[in-house]
Parts: C-alpha cells; sequence; structure tokens
C-alpha cells in the first residue's frame, strides 16, 4: 500500500441522515430541558415563531436549502411534525400506523383523509399521525418525506401502510370435528379382505 495515498472521502450525508442527527441533537434527548423547551415551542409555534428559532436555521442550513417560499414550506413543515416525535424507530410512521396487527392504529378511512391534506391541514393531520404512532417512528424517512411530500412520497405510504397488514397475515387455525352420533369404522387389515372374482366375458 502507497503510504503516500490519500485517504477516501466519507460519502455525502443522504438527507435523511442529516435531518436524524439534527433531531437528535436538538431534540432526540427529551430528559434535557433545552430540548424538551424546543419541541413544546415548536409544536405550539406558527411559521413565524418557528423561524425565529435557531434550530431551525441550522437545519435549514445542513440541507443546504434557501429562503424561498418553496424551501420555508418544506421546512416549517418538517420542524412542525417533527417536533412531536419522542423516540426514533426503525419502523417508518406508515407502517407503524397500518393494520399490521388485529387493529390498525390509524383507520382506513382516516389513512385516506391524510393522504387528501395539503397545507396546514396536511401538518395537523401529520401531527395526529405521529400520536396515533405513540410519537415514535423512523425520523430519517419522516424527514425526508416531509422535505419532499408529493404523490409519489402519497403512493409510498400506502404501500407501506397497506403492506404491513400483507406482511402480517393471519395464522388460519383449521379444526375438524364430527357429531357425536358419528362412528369411525376402522379398515380391516389386508388380508382378511374378500378376493374379488373376475367376471366372465
Amino acid at each position: 500500500m502507497n503510504a503516500h495515498a490519500q485517504p477516501h472521502p466519507k460519502p455525502p450525508l443522504r438527507e435523511g441522515q442529516i435531518i436524524l442527527k439534527w433531531w437528535v441533537d436538538a431534540m432526540g434527548d427529551r430528559s434535557a430541558s433545552s430540548a424538551k423547551a424546543l419541541s413544546a415551542r415548536l409544536r405550539r409555534a406558527n411559521g413565524v415563531e418557528a423561524l425565529a428559532e435557531l434550530a431551525v436555521h441550522q437545519l435549514a442550513q445542513r440541507l443546504g436549502l434557501k429562503p424561498t417560499p418553496y424551501d420555508t414550506q418544506r421546512l416549517l413543515r418538517m420542524v412542525q411534525v417533527l417536533a412531536w416525535v419522542r423516540e426514533h424507530d426503525v419502523r417508518k410512521l406508515a407502517e407503524r400506523l397500518g393494520p399490521g396487527g388485529d387493529q390498525p392504529l390509524m383507520s382506513a378511512l382516516r389513512f385516506q383523509s391524510l393522504m387528501r391534506a395539503e397545507g396546514d391541514e396536511l401538518i395537523v393531520a401529520l401531527r395526529r399521525a405521529v400520536t396515533l404512532a405513540k410519537f415514535r417512528c423512523n425520523v430519517a424517512a419522516l424527514g425526508e418525506d416531509l422535505l419532499r411530500w408529493n404523490d409519489h412520497t402519497r403512493r409510498n405510504w400506502s404501500f407501506q401502510y397497506f403492506g404491513a397488514a400483507l406482511r402480517t397475515p393471519k395464522p388460519i387455525h383449521l379444526t375438524w370435528s364430527r357429531a357425536p352420533h358419528e362412528h369411525i369404522r376402522p379398515i380391516p387389515p389386508a388380508d382378511t379382505l374378500p378376493a374379488i372374482q373376475p367376471q366372465p366375458r
């Protein structure tokens, strides 16, 4: 190996990894007073109030977002929803909401309403979804979805929501019973069966 060889540069972090690291640093430890206070302020904040938080601008800078109306809308959507998440989980939000068990955390009708929501109504619906998921989901995946919420995102969420049921099939229990009076006749041994006589042609 060449002693003067330069080390390979690390690949850039994905947007979801950047968002997760920001969330862990800013709000991940809710036992810390600063994280608890920031999450509380962002949960109550309107758009202008959220933009007055330094942590929000730190996230925008890490993601390379610009002070345009489009990027500002994406930034606010992220921080105003992620402030409701209390615990990072490997499962995505739509997977946690879906009918993976006997009872889904979010009904199919409410999920369909979430898929139709736009603007401020979408933020309210997503906050409700996080609450139903017991404030736990994959922060990196949710952050990426909030960053670019569109029809492609909705399609993925639909597969994740209903796919939870497909990946968890309910066991089928087969039972067989007969009437109390029914008697099963045993089959006699082969050497006790009468011989079959050939029929004359």
